[in-house]
């Protein structure tokens, strides 16, 4: 079933796993908000990053996302667009490549998996999110 930009309003958790090529996982528990904003929402993500060998620490990140599932930067800069149907979508940030599949098969609850690769990138980041 196609998703539509309502279909995300609310709260949920979110658990992201961070595996960046020759280091221990990363991890990262929170919760993700989408909220009304103008015609679209505001996502924002607060939580707690733990890296190995370091303190836990907060960590935040704030997105707009429009009527289409365009996503957009803090700062109003096109990132991509979610697929309504999940599947592949794409960044290029220069010198890095993003790439994405977003998987809504078991909704409400989903999941994002995102391979970086660039000159000093090689990560895979897989975010889960259950609504609350």
């Amino acid at each position: 079933m196609p998703r539509s930009l309502h279909d995300f309003v609310g709260t949920w958790q979110l658990n992201r796993e961070i595996n960046q090529k020759g280091t221990p996982p990363a991890k990262f528990i929170g919760q993700a908000e989408w909220s009304p904003d103008g015609d679209g929402l505001a996502y924002v993500e607060r939580g707690t990053l733990t890296l190995h060998g370091q303190p836990p620490m907060t960590a935040e990140r704030r997105y707009r996302w429009d009527a289409e599932l365009n996503i957009y930067f803090d700062d109003g800069r096109f990132f991509h667009q979610v697929p309504v149907e999940g599947g592949d979508a794409a960044h290029w940030c220069d010198p890095d490549q993003y790439d994405v599949v977003y998987d809504f098969a078991d909704w409400p609850v989903w999941s994002c998996k995102w391979q970086v690769k660039g000159p000093r990138k090689d990560y895979v980041l897989k975010s889960n999110y259950f609504k609350l």
